[in-house]
Protein backbone atom coordinates (compact mmCIF):
# COMPACT_ATOMS: atom_id res chain seq x y z
CA UNK A 1 0.00 0.00 0.00
CA UNK A 2 1.26 3.45 -0.89
CA UNK A 3 2.92 4.64 3.03
CA UNK A 4 0.87 8.44 4.00
CA UNK A 5 3.82 10.79 4.66
CA UNK A 6 3.18 14.64 4.88
CA UNK A 7 4.14 16.69 1.68
CA UNK A 8 5.22 13.72 -0.20
CA UNK A 9 4.21 11.35 -3.46
CA UNK A 10 3.56 7.65 -2.65
CA UNK A 11 3.77 5.02 -5.59
CA UNK A 12 3.17 1.70 -6.01
CA UNK A 13 4.02 -0.36 -9.28
CA UNK A 14 2.09 -2.25 -11.33
CA UNK A 15 4.31 -4.56 -12.87
CA UNK A 16 6.94 -5.19 -10.05
CA UNK A 17 9.31 -2.96 -11.70
CA UNK A 18 10.20 0.27 -11.35
CA UNK A 19 7.96 3.23 -11.26
CA UNK A 20 6.81 4.73 -14.88
CA UNK A 21 4.92 7.24 -15.29
CA UNK A 22 2.66 4.81 -17.34
CA UNK A 23 1.97 2.06 -14.14
CA UNK A 24 1.79 3.90 -11.50
CA UNK A 25 -0.69 4.70 -9.13
CA UNK A 26 0.31 8.20 -7.19
CA UNK A 27 -1.56 9.58 -4.75
CA UNK A 28 -0.37 13.09 -3.38
CA UNK A 29 -0.69 13.63 -0.05
CA UNK A 30 -0.78 17.68 1.09
CA UNK A 31 1.27 18.96 3.92
CA UNK A 32 -2.30 19.24 5.89
CA UNK A 33 -1.91 15.50 7.23
CA UNK A 34 0.00 14.28 9.57
CA UNK A 35 1.82 10.64 8.56
CA UNK A 36 -0.90 8.89 11.37
CA UNK A 37 -3.92 10.04 10.25
CA UNK A 38 -6.82 8.45 8.51
CA UNK A 39 -7.47 10.35 5.33
CA UNK A 40 -10.76 9.87 5.50
CA UNK A 41 -11.23 11.24 9.28
CA UNK A 42 -8.66 13.91 8.65
CA UNK A 43 -10.24 17.67 8.25
CA UNK A 44 -8.95 19.39 5.42
CA UNK A 45 -7.11 16.88 4.28
CA UNK A 46 -6.77 17.08 0.53
CA UNK A 47 -5.91 13.58 -1.16
CA UNK A 48 -6.76 12.27 -4.44
CA UNK A 49 -5.68 9.65 -7.22
CA UNK A 50 -3.83 11.94 -9.54
CA UNK A 51 -5.80 10.01 -12.57
CA UNK A 52 -5.38 13.56 -15.02
CA UNK A 53 -2.25 14.30 -17.27
CA UNK A 54 -0.81 17.07 -15.71
CA UNK A 55 -1.05 15.27 -11.72
CA UNK A 56 0.11 12.28 -13.30
CA UNK A 57 3.32 14.17 -14.43
CA UNK A 58 3.60 16.60 -11.00
CA UNK A 59 3.61 12.82 -8.92
CA UNK A 60 6.68 11.41 -11.31
CA UNK A 61 9.41 11.25 -9.22
CA UNK A 62 12.77 13.34 -10.06
CA UNK A 63 13.46 10.58 -11.93
CA UNK A 64 11.52 10.72 -14.28
CA UNK A 65 10.55 13.97 -14.46
CA UNK A 66 11.98 15.88 -17.34
CA UNK A 67 10.44 18.88 -19.44
CA UNK A 68 6.68 20.22 -18.77
CA UNK A 69 4.22 19.05 -20.77
CA UNK A 70 3.93 20.47 -24.15
CA UNK A 71 0.13 21.40 -22.75
CA UNK A 72 1.64 23.42 -20.21
CA UNK A 73 4.22 25.34 -22.30
CA UNK A 74 2.32 26.32 -25.39
CA UNK A 75 -0.53 28.98 -23.66
CA UNK A 76 2.84 30.32 -21.94
CA UNK A 77 4.71 30.76 -24.87
CA UNK A 78 1.87 32.30 -26.43
CA UNK A 79 2.05 34.85 -24.22
CA UNK A 80 5.55 35.43 -23.96
CA UNK A 81 5.50 35.41 -27.93
CA UNK A 82 2.79 37.55 -28.01
CA UNK A 83 4.35 40.58 -25.55
CA UNK A 84 7.63 40.13 -27.29
CA UNK A 85 6.15 40.56 -30.95
CA UNK A 86 4.34 44.17 -28.60
CA UNK A 87 7.46 45.36 -27.33
CA UNK A 88 9.69 44.45 -30.58
CA UNK A 89 6.92 46.87 -32.23
CA UNK A 90 6.72 49.68 -29.82
CA UNK A 91 3.06 49.24 -29.33
CA UNK A 92 2.99 49.61 -25.79
CA UNK A 93 3.13 53.35 -26.41
CA UNK A 94 1.00 54.04 -28.31
CA UNK A 95 -1.47 53.39 -24.62
CA UNK A 96 -1.26 57.16 -23.40
CA UNK A 97 -3.84 60.23 -23.57
CA UNK A 98 -1.22 61.38 -26.28
CA UNK A 99 -2.85 59.12 -28.63
CA UNK A 100 -6.04 59.96 -28.01
CA UNK A 101 -5.48 63.34 -28.44
CA UNK A 102 -3.93 62.26 -31.80
CA UNK A 103 -7.15 60.67 -32.94
CA UNK A 104 -9.89 62.32 -31.25
CA UNK A 105 -11.88 63.41 -34.18
CA UNK A 106 -11.61 59.98 -35.67
CA UNK A 107 -12.54 58.15 -32.57
CA UNK A 108 -15.27 60.61 -31.48
CA UNK A 109 -16.63 59.65 -34.69
CA UNK A 110 -16.79 55.95 -34.76
CA UNK A 111 -17.86 55.89 -31.14
CA UNK A 112 -20.87 58.28 -32.59
CA UNK A 113 -21.28 55.96 -35.39
CA UNK A 114 -20.91 52.56 -34.03
CA UNK A 115 -21.15 52.98 -30.22
CA UNK A 116 -21.68 49.23 -29.51
CA UNK A 117 -18.75 48.10 -31.84
CA UNK A 118 -16.73 50.61 -30.72
CA UNK A 119 -17.17 49.40 -26.31
CA UNK A 120 -16.85 45.59 -27.47
CA UNK A 121 -13.49 46.79 -29.09
CA UNK A 122 -12.55 48.53 -26.10
CA UNK A 123 -13.37 45.86 -23.94
CA UNK A 124 -11.17 43.40 -26.25
CA UNK A 125 -8.10 45.95 -26.03
CA UNK A 126 -8.52 45.79 -21.91
CA UNK A 127 -8.63 41.98 -21.95
CA UNK A 128 -5.11 42.47 -23.93
CA UNK A 129 -3.66 44.65 -22.19
CA UNK A 130 -4.37 42.79 -18.70
CA UNK A 131 -4.26 39.38 -20.25
CA UNK A 132 -0.64 40.28 -21.09
CA UNK A 133 0.11 42.74 -18.43
CA UNK A 134 0.95 45.69 -20.26
CA UNK A 135 1.43 48.79 -18.65
CA UNK A 136 -1.20 50.97 -19.43
CA UNK A 137 -4.62 50.15 -17.67
CA UNK A 138 -4.86 53.06 -15.49
CA UNK A 139 -4.73 54.94 -19.06
CA UNK A 140 -7.23 53.06 -20.30
CA UNK A 141 -9.46 53.39 -17.48
CA UNK A 142 -9.07 57.13 -18.17
CA UNK A 143 -9.07 57.38 -21.52
CA UNK A 144 -12.61 55.26 -21.49
CA UNK A 145 -14.26 57.58 -18.81
CA UNK A 146 -13.25 60.62 -21.58
CA UNK A 147 -14.73 58.55 -24.62
CA UNK A 148 -17.40 56.46 -23.68
CA UNK A 149 -18.81 58.77 -20.01
CA UNK A 150 -18.09 57.30 -16.13
CA UNK A 151 -20.88 54.47 -16.51
CA UNK A 152 -20.39 53.57 -20.19
CA UNK A 153 -16.79 52.77 -19.29
CA UNK A 154 -16.99 51.42 -15.64
CA UNK A 155 -18.98 48.37 -17.08
CA UNK A 156 -16.67 48.07 -20.07
CA UNK A 157 -13.47 48.39 -17.91
CA UNK A 158 -14.92 45.98 -15.46
CA UNK A 159 -15.64 43.55 -17.84
CA UNK A 160 -12.34 43.61 -20.01
CA UNK A 161 -10.41 43.89 -16.68
CA UNK A 162 -12.20 40.97 -15.27
CA UNK A 163 -11.51 38.72 -18.27
CA UNK A 164 -8.52 39.74 -18.87
CA UNK A 165 -7.01 38.77 -15.06
CA UNK A 166 -9.18 35.48 -15.40
CA UNK A 167 -7.36 34.27 -19.11
CA UNK A 168 -3.85 35.02 -17.52
CA UNK A 169 -4.69 33.32 -14.09
CA UNK A 170 -5.54 30.45 -15.82
CA UNK A 171 -2.72 30.41 -18.16
CA UNK A 172 -0.88 30.45 -14.98
CA UNK A 173 -2.62 27.50 -13.73
CA UNK A 174 -2.09 25.76 -16.55
CA UNK A 175 1.41 25.74 -16.36
CA UNK A 176 1.70 25.10 -12.75
CA UNK A 177 -0.67 23.14 -11.79
CA UNK A 178 -3.52 22.92 -9.84
CA UNK A 179 -1.69 21.69 -6.87
CA UNK A 180 1.81 23.68 -7.25
CA UNK A 181 1.69 25.69 -3.66
CA UNK A 182 1.30 22.00 -1.93
CA UNK A 183 4.20 20.60 -3.68
CA UNK A 184 6.22 23.28 -3.58
CA UNK A 185 6.75 22.21 0.23
CA UNK A 186 5.45 22.35 3.76
CA UNK A 187 5.63 25.88 4.46
CA UNK A 188 4.18 27.16 1.44
CA UNK A 189 1.70 24.55 1.87
CA UNK A 190 0.63 26.01 4.80
CA UNK A 191 0.52 28.83 3.47
CA UNK A 192 -1.38 28.31 0.50
CA UNK A 193 -3.76 26.44 2.90
CA UNK A 194 -4.23 29.62 5.25
CA UNK A 195 -5.03 32.12 2.21
CA UNK A 196 -7.05 29.92 0.53
CA UNK A 197 -9.67 29.86 3.52
CA UNK A 198 -10.23 33.05 3.23
CA UNK A 199 -9.11 33.79 -0.32
CA UNK A 200 -12.28 35.79 -1.53
CA UNK A 201 -11.43 38.04 1.50
CA UNK A 202 -7.54 38.75 0.55
CA UNK A 203 -8.55 38.80 -2.77
CA UNK A 204 -10.73 41.53 -2.39
CA UNK A 205 -8.23 43.48 -0.25
CA UNK A 206 -5.39 43.00 -2.64
CA UNK A 207 -7.75 44.49 -5.29
CA UNK A 208 -9.49 47.10 -4.11
CA UNK A 209 -5.71 48.69 -2.89
CA UNK A 210 -4.33 49.72 -6.09
CA UNK A 211 -0.77 49.83 -4.66
CA UNK A 212 -0.37 46.02 -5.18
CA UNK A 213 0.98 45.25 -9.35
CA UNK A 214 -2.43 43.94 -10.95
CA UNK A 215 -0.40 41.49 -12.61
CA UNK A 216 1.14 39.73 -9.62
CA UNK A 217 -2.43 39.26 -8.11
CA UNK A 218 -3.61 37.79 -11.23
CA UNK A 219 -0.74 34.82 -10.92
CA UNK A 220 -0.22 34.41 -7.12
CA UNK A 221 -3.65 33.22 -6.72
CA UNK A 222 -3.09 31.04 -9.35
CA UNK A 223 0.43 29.17 -7.95
CA UNK A 224 -1.32 29.24 -4.42
CA UNK A 225 -4.43 26.66 -5.49
CA UNK A 226 -7.32 29.47 -5.13
CA UNK A 227 -10.39 28.02 -6.88
CA UNK A 228 -11.24 30.12 -10.28
CA UNK A 229 -15.12 31.26 -8.91
CA UNK A 230 -13.35 32.79 -6.23
CA UNK A 231 -10.77 34.65 -7.97
CA UNK A 232 -13.22 36.08 -10.71
CA UNK A 233 -15.51 37.21 -7.91
CA UNK A 234 -13.66 38.89 -5.92
CA UNK A 235 -12.00 40.39 -9.27
CA UNK A 236 -15.30 41.99 -10.78
CA UNK A 237 -16.02 43.21 -7.13
CA UNK A 238 -13.03 44.75 -5.94
CA UNK A 239 -12.05 46.25 -9.42
CA UNK A 240 -15.18 48.23 -9.24
CA UNK A 241 -14.42 51.17 -6.84
CA UNK A 242 -11.18 52.31 -8.46
CA UNK A 243 -12.89 51.33 -11.54
CA UNK A 244 -15.79 54.18 -10.92
CA UNK A 245 -13.13 56.76 -9.15
CA UNK A 246 -11.26 56.66 -12.19
CA UNK A 247 -13.56 56.65 -15.08
CA UNK A 248 -15.18 59.79 -13.08
CA UNK A 249 -11.98 61.25 -13.10
CA UNK A 250 -11.68 60.99 -17.11
CA UNK A 251 -15.42 62.15 -17.41
CA UNK A 252 -13.87 65.65 -15.85
CA UNK A 253 -11.04 65.75 -17.59
CA UNK A 254 -12.60 65.22 -20.88
CA UNK A 255 -13.33 69.92 -20.32
CA UNK A 256 -9.01 69.51 -19.25
CA UNK A 257 -7.63 67.58 -22.02
CA UNK A 258 -10.13 69.43 -25.01
CA UNK A 259 -8.16 72.64 -25.15
CA UNK A 260 -5.13 71.08 -24.64
CA UNK A 261 -5.23 68.45 -27.31
CA UNK A 262 -5.69 71.57 -30.08
CA UNK A 263 -2.86 72.81 -28.72
CA UNK A 264 -0.86 69.63 -28.79
CA UNK A 265 -2.23 68.58 -32.13
CA UNK A 266 -1.10 72.13 -33.18
CA UNK A 267 1.88 71.95 -32.06
CA UNK A 268 2.09 68.10 -34.68
CA UNK A 269 0.93 69.67 -37.54
CA UNK A 270 3.46 72.68 -36.80
CA UNK A 271 6.57 70.13 -36.89
CA UNK A 272 7.26 71.01 -33.40
CA UNK A 273 9.43 68.36 -31.78
CA UNK A 274 7.83 68.76 -27.98
CA UNK A 275 5.02 68.33 -27.83
CA UNK A 276 3.18 67.03 -25.22
CA UNK A 277 -0.40 66.88 -23.17
CA UNK A 278 0.35 69.14 -19.78
CA UNK A 279 -1.08 66.33 -17.45
CA UNK A 280 0.08 63.19 -16.31
CA UNK A 281 -2.14 60.46 -15.49
CA UNK A 282 -0.79 59.16 -12.83
CA UNK A 283 -0.83 61.99 -10.61
CA UNK A 284 -4.57 60.90 -10.35
CA UNK A 285 -3.33 58.36 -7.69
CA UNK A 286 -3.07 60.76 -4.75
CA UNK A 287 -2.56 59.93 -1.15
CA UNK A 288 -6.69 61.03 -0.60
CA UNK A 289 -7.49 58.62 -3.51
CA UNK A 290 -5.63 55.79 -2.12
CA UNK A 291 -6.29 56.42 1.52
CA UNK A 292 -9.94 56.16 0.55
CA UNK A 293 -9.31 52.88 -1.45
CA UNK A 294 -7.12 51.43 1.24
CA UNK A 295 -9.69 52.05 3.98
CA UNK A 296 -12.28 49.72 1.39
CA UNK A 297 -9.47 46.92 1.21
CA UNK A 298 -9.02 46.77 5.16
CA UNK A 299 -13.13 46.47 5.32
CA UNK A 300 -12.18 43.60 3.17
CA UNK A 301 -10.16 42.15 6.13
CA UNK A 302 -12.82 42.14 8.52
CA UNK A 303 -14.41 38.91 8.65
CA UNK A 304 -11.27 37.18 8.61
CA UNK A 305 -10.19 39.16 11.87
CA UNK A 306 -13.64 38.33 13.37
CA UNK A 307 -13.10 34.60 12.81
CA UNK A 308 -9.83 34.96 14.15
CA UNK A 309 -11.07 36.96 16.74
CA UNK A 310 -14.05 34.30 18.18
CA UNK A 311 -11.72 31.16 17.45
CA UNK A 312 -9.00 32.91 19.81
CA UNK A 313 -12.05 33.52 22.13
CA UNK A 314 -12.99 29.92 22.17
Amino acid sequence: MPSRQSGTVAFQSNAGEGPSPTSVLYVYVCDTMSPDTNASDQRGVQVSQLMATEDRYAALPDAHRSLLPIGRIIPVAMVVGTLAIIWAAGWQRDLSLETLARNRAAIDGFVAGHFSMAVAVFVALEVAVVGLSIPGALILTVAAGIVFGWWVAALAVVAGATLGATLIFLVARTACGSNAGCRAGPRLSRIAGGLKADAFSYLLFLRLIPVFPFWLVNLAPAVLGVELRTFVAATAIGIIPGTVAFTLVGAGLDSVLGPQGVAYRHCLAVGGRDCHLGFDVHAILTPQVIAALAALGFLALIPILVRRWRAGYR
